[in-house]
């Protein structure tokens, strides 16, 4: 009688832990189903040109077909020389979410007039890069995103440059005490301080 007993404890117990350990491979295989069935195909175009404003018109002709900006970067290709390649993707997003806007220019000061402006009209930091022009030379070039889904956000923009670590040491730690934070960092010719340190920073603005 114990013997039974013992039998159908042992059977009750083994179809417990069956049942948990096959619950737990369901719930596993319905975590792996979703992750597969959430994972996207995603669409790449690459942009290039020596003309800013042409990159600017194709980025924003690309954005209203669903495509957003990833990566950029200047230099020379095999066939187009002096270029401005930048990369931008789509998934199933929606279209026509962004808009985009070049800056470019060998002179800090201007830059950062620019930068200020865009960002006050809710355009943000999102890259940089060198390249030497068709017109204006070697240049800074920035590009920036507004979402037009997104709630208004408004930032201070303040663009440091200068030819010497320590001294933008110096200048980063200044302005990172009133808040702002470094976005972009890239080495350039500019126009009045020959090869420098561009750096650009940014911090919300006070309403």
């Amino acid at each position: 009688m114990r013997t039974q007993t013992h039998r159908a404890v042992q059977s009750s117990t083994w179809r417990r832990r069956a049942i948990v350990v096959l619950s737990a491979s369901m719930a596993i295989l319905a975590g792996f189903q979703a992750a597969v069935a959430e994972a996207q195909p995603v669409e790449y175009r690459v942009l290039a040109t020596s003309k800013t404003s042409t990159l600017e018109k194709e980025m924003n002709e690309a954005a209203d077909a669903g495509f957003r900006f990833d990566a950029v970067m200047g230099g020379e290709t095999a066939f187009g020389g002096s270029e401005v390649v930048a990369v931008v993707s789509r998934t199933a997003g929606p279209k026509g979410r962004f808009a985009y806007r070049l800056l470019a220019t060998s002179r800090t000061s201007t830059m950062q007039k620019e930068m200020q402006e865009a960002a006050d009209e809710g355009f943000e930091y999102r890259g940089q890069t060198v390249f030497k022009s068709t017109f204006g030379g070697e240049e800074v070039v920035c590009i920036l995103e507004r979402d037009k889904d997104a709630g208004p956000r408004r930032f201070e923009c303040k663009l440091l440059a200068t030819s010497k670590t320590g001294t933008l040491q110096k200048e980063l730690t200044e302005i990172g005490s009133a808040g702002y934070q470094i976005v972009g960092m890239t080495v350039g010719k500019t126009a009045i301080g020959g090869r420098e340190l561009i750096a650009i920073t940014r911090r919300v603005k006070a309403r």
